[in-house]
């Protein structure tokens, strides 16, 4: 079991949403990323459990904006009044509430607007759970993404940057921007710290650090060597997101989102232009590996 500190704790959430990392000292609480717009109840209470019942929420920390790691923080902001830091290259689009530079209506996810009251970027110091954090930069799974580093406690949370077995898409590459050499500077980067455990955005904690970034690397050298790669899991990933959050939906109704939303489209359009014979073949695949059922013209989740 890895030992953290005891200011601080990880919640550690399904695909649907990202961990939340709950932190609690004598002068203030704070949560890094806050899950998914449907899961943000449950976000609400287990914030609520680790605050108890003599203290409140009183700030917010997103690594990035995907919809999954901010969707729980319009619902928090309701119930707290916290102070909430995002990127600082995301201020125009949240302030604006741009879903098209924010990719909530690319990915065809959702998530309830939402305010700040500050900023991060890499080179910022951030006081949580009573430890100095450093904030990294961790362009490529998005080009906007953080990461915290506790170089006391040798403690990293990575959000999509590393997991325990790869890492997020690698969005900017579906729209033709950069994004694998910038991924790999990051994986870099990570590999010169020095890191007892990460926190990662999804899946459990871990401690084989090392490993970790080998299968990383590999992963990302695999995607570089043929993009199409990169497209096909992307597709595969957003798919089994809306089905993991509605459960089950009409395929013409998936046959829309996906010539709708532009990460979704721009995916099928580099691997096919039949994107209608591509989307029922992904379908026949996730159902042959377990993952969705396909009956008629509806599909869900197996």
């Amino acid at each position: 079991m890895i030992k953290l500190p005891a200011s601080m704790r990880v919640f550690e959430r399904g695909w649907l949403s990202s961990n939340n990392v709950f932190f609690i000292d004598g002068d203030r609480t704070a949560l890094v990323d806050t899950g998914y717009a449907t899961h943000a109840p449950q976000t609400l209470a287990l914030v609520r459990q680790a605050l108890g019942n003599e203290r409140t929420l009183d700030l917010i920390v997103n690594t990035h904006l995907h919809s999954d790691h901010c969707g729980g923080n319009a619902l928090l902001q309701a119930n707290f009044v916290c102070e909430t830091l995002i990127p600082q290259t995301e201020a125009d689009a949240v302030r604006e509430w741009d879903q098209d530079k924010l990719t909530f209506r690319a990915t065809g996810q959702t998530c309830k607007r939402f305010s700040f009251t500050g900023t991060i970027a890499p080179g910022t110091r951030l006081q949580l759970g009573g430890l100095d954090w450093s904030v990294l930069g961790a362009p490529g799974h998005d080009p906007h993404s953080l990461m915290l580093y506790c170089t006391e406690e040798r403690l990293l949370i990575s959000a999509d940057a590393l997991w325990e077995n790869g890492f997020g898409v690698i969005f900017p590459e579906l729209e033709g921007a950069s994004g694998f050499a910038e991924h790999r500077a990051v994986l870099d980067l990570i590999a010169t710290l020095d890191v007892r455990a990460v926190i990662p955005g999804h899946g459990a904690p871990f401690t084989e650090v090392f490993k970790a970034l080998d299968i990383a690397f590999s992963r990302i050298d695999y995607l570089r060597a043929d993009p199409v790669r990169n497209a096909r899991n992307a597709l595969k990933v957003l798919i089994v997101f809306k089905l993991m959050e509605l459960r089950s939906m009409p395929v013409s109704a998936l046959l829309q989102l996906v010539d709708e939303a532009g990460a979704m489209r721009a995916a099928a359009n580099l691997l096919s232009g039949d994107r209608p014979g591509l989307v029922r073949k992904y379908l026949d695949e996730l159902a042959a590996s377990g993952v969705l059922k396909v009956d008629g013209e509806t599909v869900s989740v197996a």
